[in-house]
């Protein structure tokens, strides 16, 4: 991504001044003077992150005592007190409102996105996927464009396929899925482990491992385990993806807000397999989805 656009990006989660009902929450960053300030650095040093002479100046003590907040709880350690931070810190009123962009992710904005998809694909299957990422909370603009840029790389269908064949999949003479039997990276325990928890739904979620921990997470107990073939029901595929992009969201977010794309698709895929539909995809969404919806 070039400069500008990580430029651009960063500011979207940085310096966006956000109304909700009658409460406005605006960030406190470095170089900014203030009663927030003080508020910001007397709150850091209660916690046990002591940011210095409590003067009100946002500078580099008060700077390394947030990221190290951040660090503590999860959160994305930028180092700028947005609103899940100073909600984390009850500075706020609300902790999670970033600006909710689903209701620009329409049909045809998607289309941009997936130029060589039939647009019924992308009518029948981006309601599932859109509920599944408003109940996860991931509706800020950068994770919507990393959830759309995802199915593009992994199924550019737009379908919850489950994964074919392929030279990286099966050897020359093997069994289907052979060479992921043996994969203890996936969790997988040898034949019939490779078949059964091959890559489905719109992530193309792979391997006993993350058939087991994603089926927990969705509160499904052991039947993902038992009966892979529901991750490829567009509803179950839905939630899947936007599980799996909640559990790496703080790191999905640096790596967006650092403009590192090709990082970005390695913390979903595990390397960079599709990253040039990915890219395009990603770019394409930044045009057609507005900031602001």
């Amino acid at each position: 991504m070039c400069r500008l656009a990580a430029e651009a990006i960063a500011l979207t989660y940085s310096e966006i001044v956000i109304h909700a009902g009658e409460t406005t929450m605006a960030v406190l960053k470095r170089g900014m003077k203030g009663a927030a300030v003080k508020r910001l650095q007397r709150e850091l040093k209660s916690r046990g992150f002591d940011p210095g002479l409590l003067d009100g100046e946002f500078g580099g003590g008060t700077e390394a005592a947030l990221m190290a907040f951040q660090l503590s709880e999860g959160l994305l350690a930028d180092g700028i007190a947005g609103p899940r931070t100073l909600g984390a810190l009850d500075l706020a009123k609300r902790a999670d409102v970033w600006p909710d962009v689903l209701p620009a992710v329409t049909v045809q904005a998607v289309s941009e996105m997936f130029p060589s998809t039939p647009i019924r694909n992308i009518r029948e299957n981006l309601p599932p996927v859109s509920t599944a990422l408003a109940e996860s909370g991931l509706t800020d603009k950068p994770m919507v464009l990393m959830a759309l840029a995802t199915i593009r790389a992994e199924t550019e269908s737009f379908k919850p396929v489950p994964e074919g064949l392929s030279r990286f999949n099966t050897s020359p003479r093997g069994h289907p899925f052979d060479l992921y039997d043996a994969r203890r990276d996936l969790g997988n325990q040898g034949a019939p482990d490779g078949e059964r928890f091959r890559g489905r739904g719109y992530i193309q979620l792979t391997g006993r491992f993350n058939y087991a921990r994603y089926g927990e997470l969705l509160g499904m107990g052991d039947e993902l385990v038992r009966k892979p073939e529901l991750a490829s029901d567009p509803l179950i595929a839905g939630r899947l993806l936007a599980s799996f992009l909640k559990d790496k969201e703080a790191r999905i977010k640096r790596a967006l807000i650092e403009g590192d794309l090709r990082h970005a698709r390695r913390l979903v895929n595990g390397g960079s397999h599709g990253l040039d539909r990915f890219t395009d995809a990603f770019h394409r969404g930044e045009r057609s989805i507005s900031d602001l919806a």
